[in-house]
């Protein structure tokens, strides 16, 4: 029997792939993929939150975060920065899942209870690996700039963590489904995310206003 760790890690290494397939790809094939992830995510979050009297602003905020993940991919441009944020994002969810497991220590916040300090550390860490290694990638030398930004979205992807905890812990669930193994469900696997896209696209968009 596979443990947590094992299987977390191999569907992240499964999925992967996949997605990028579909966010590399563009056009048609990532519409179609976007939109499968929206209406599941709003389905995971429907069946946590019915009845609750933050089910609509939880699914208009999944709404506006999608539309900016749409908006980003599909300016050129921001390709380079689409792709950071997946990076961060996963690298921070790692970090955080993997030293949080090993390291345990001072719980982080009695919202999430199984978010402790070392998870936060190890978030951040992986974070920047992350960083190095898309950089590396890319064939592009990682500048203060991105650096900053790195850690940013990977602050706002573990407050955007701890948020959807929060409200499962109010809807008393441990997961949002069981859609993929090690992870639960499709929410609990991109919550950072649903965050980080909106608030990176915030900070261009005053960049560009200035």
């Amino acid at each position: 029997m596979l443990n947590e760790i094992t299987k977390r890690i191999l569907s992240t290494l499964f999925l992967i792939p996949i997605a990028f397939f579909f966010i590399i790809k563009g056009s048609f094939f990532f519409n179609f993929f976007i939109f499968i992830c929206f209406l599941v995510t709003v389905y995971e979050w429907y069946q946590m939150s019915k009845k609750k009297n933050y089910l609509i602003p939880g699914i208009i905020l999944i709404f506006l975060s999608f539309y900016t993940v749409y908006l980003l991919r599909f300016d050129d441009l921001k390709l380079f920065s689409f792709l950071l944020i997946i990076f961060t994002c996963i690298g921070t969810d790692m970090g955080g899942f993997i030293f949080g497991k090993i390291f345990k220590g001072p719980k982080l916040t009695k919202i999430s209870p199984n978010k402790t300090y070392s998870g936060m550390i190890g978030g951040y860490f992986l974070s920047l690996i992350s960083l190095s290694y898309f950089m590396n990638w890319i064939n592009q030398e990682t500048s203060i700039n991105w650096f900053i930004v790195t850690i940013l979205i990977s602050t706002i992807s573990q407050i955007g963590d701890i948020i959807i905890s929060y409200f499962k812990r109010l809807s008393k669930i441990k997961n949002t489904g069981k859609i993929i193994p090690g992870h639960g469900g499709l929410l609990d696997r991109i919550d950072g995310m649903i965050f980080a896209f909106p608030f990176f696209y915030i900070i261009e968009l005053i960049e560009f206003l200035n």
